[in-house]
């Protein structure tokens, strides 16, 4: 089946969003950061269509589809932040900041509408605290970096390729670019292979503990291939 990778439209959230909550239904993050007896999947649905419209005008949106399938199923998805390129005054574009702003307001409104949905709220901020800490660590390259945030490919179109098409395609542009590529794990077995295979190497282990309550997660970087050759 000839599979294609588009930026995503509106009328393919609802699929993008079913591709995503499936393949997170058993992620050990998601485990970790929810509780699964209070996991509202309304709240959760609400959530991932915000981050879902926001990242149409302000991330790297992909969906890939059957270019046959009269329907357009989605059968992977990917989101790709764009390089912040090291700013030592901290500068944001005005663009960036509305992005950032829109996101925060609509996030805000869902949490009124939905509540929390079953996150650990406490866990969450233990997560962003130990990810700003490693990211600074590792990126140190003034370039900037793409940061795979989601990739995820359906369970009846997995072992076809199509998680490798989603990151070739951004990753080819990040070779021309000169960029390194960034993305977080949460599973050593099988992914740590996975993404080897990709041009990515484990930079660091990332450990969210709660009380002994811990999980790992895997920092890995991909440097760009061909630009030496």
């Amino acid at each position: 089946m000839p599979v294609t990778v588009s930026s995503i439209a509106e009328q393919d959230i609802p699929a993008a969003i079913k591709c995503i909550q499936e393949a997170f239904a058993e992620d050990p993050y998601a485990n970790w950061v929810f509780d699964r007896e209070t996991f509202s999947v309304e709240r959760n649905t609400a959530s991932l269509s915000v981050r879902c419209r926001w990242g149409v005008s302000h991330a790297i949106f992909n969906v890939a589809k059957d270019t046959e399938d009269p329907e357009g199923n989605v059968l992977g998805v990917a989101c790709w932040l764009p390089p912040a390129v090291a700013n030592p005054e901290g500068k944001v574009s005005w663009w960036d900041w509305y992005g950032s702003w829109w996101l925060w307001v609509q996030q805000g409104i869902t949490n009124l509408k939905h509540g929390r949905g079953g996150l650990n709220v406490n866990r969450y901020h233990i997560w962003k605290e130990a990810q700003a800490k490693a990211q600074s660590e590792i990126w140190d390259d003034q370039n900037g970096y793409y940061f795979c945030n989601i990739v995820t490919v359906s369970p009846e179109a997995q072992g076809r390729g199509i998680g490798k098409l989603l990151f070739k395609h951004v990753t080819d542009q990040a070779d021309k670019e000169g960029r390194k590529c960034y993305l977080e794990s949460s599973r050593a077995v099988p992914n740590l292979k996975i993404y080897e295979r990709l041009g990515f190497r484990l930079a660091r282990e990332m450990i969210c503990d709660d009380d002994g309550n811990a999980i790992t997660l895997y920092c890995m970087v991909r440097d760009p291939h061909g630009i030496d050759a």
